[in-house]
């Protein structure tokens, strides 16, 4: 058995945790791990707030029905779905992002990107003999997912980098732009060394052309989300 199977197989939620901080280096393999995550159309729309004073962690704590770990572990992981970077991807293309992002489909790929990160999070603690435990989450069947051997070999994608998706303390949107900026300059070299037909397409361009195609003639091809779930039990009242 090899040592990524053993890893998910000897999977335990800990709740007791010994008074040692959480090396930096450890810390930053784990974000790394759930950034390169699967997620919609590199969207890339996670992102991770590291919480690690104590009057902090009381206060999540408490509003987290006063679960007690929260407060002895050395450091707490907010994954949020954020799609501000989104908006920023559409501003740089001369677009508002409101009508597109303010979507029920938003929260479905919120949901599925974090919980996908959060679970490569884990696995990549575990894998260093770290242990973890979830906070809140409800669970609906939303993911599917295809198996198979593969037949195709099409790179590792580029990812953001650090500063763009993960903060000490609190959110800081500070320098979303500068780093939108340098990565679309990579994701535009990694298409075009990717195929043989140069192509003038970047991150930012990207995204916001997916959104921009979802909506056409005023029409939302995700309209009929809200009817789903109320067809599903998940929403008792009609769509006003």
């Amino acid at each position: 058995m090899n040592p990524v199977i053993e890893t998910l197989l000897k999977h335990r939620s800990i709740r007791r945790y010994k008074d040692k901080e959480v090396e930096d280096e450890k810390l930053d393999l784990i974000v790394k791990a759930a950034q390169a995550s699967s997620n919609w159309c590199n969207g890339q729309h996670v992102s991770i707030i590291a919480i690690r004073d104590k009057e902090s962690k009381e206060k999540i704590a408490k509003w987290s029905l006063n679960q007690s770990f929260i407060n002895t572990c050395p450091v707490f992981l907010v994954f949020c779905a954020d799609f501000y970077r989104t908006s920023v991807a559409f501003e740089k293309n001369g677009r508002d992002a409101k009508d597109y992002i303010e979507q029920l489909d938003t929260l479905f790929v919120g949901a599925h990107d974090v919980g996908i990160a959060i679970q490569s999070a884990i696995i990549a603690a575990e894998s260093m003999g770290l242990g973890a435990v979830c906070i809140g989450g409800i669970l609906i069947p939303l993911i599917g997912l295809c198996i198979g051997y593969p037949d195709d070999d099409p790179g590792i994608k580029p990812r953001l980098d650090k500063k763009a998706i993960f903060f000490e303390g609190k959110y800081d949107t500070t320098h979303i732009r500068e780093e939108i900026d340098k990565y679309d300059e990579v994701y535009r070299n990694y298409i075009n060394n990717r195929s043989s037909k140069s192509r003038d397409i970047n991150w930012s361009n990207k995204m916001s052309e997916y959104y921009l195609n979802e909506i056409k003639g005023g029409n939302c091809v995700y309209d009929q989300d809200y009817e789903l779930l109320k067809q599903q039990g998940f929403i008792k009242i009609d769509k006003k």
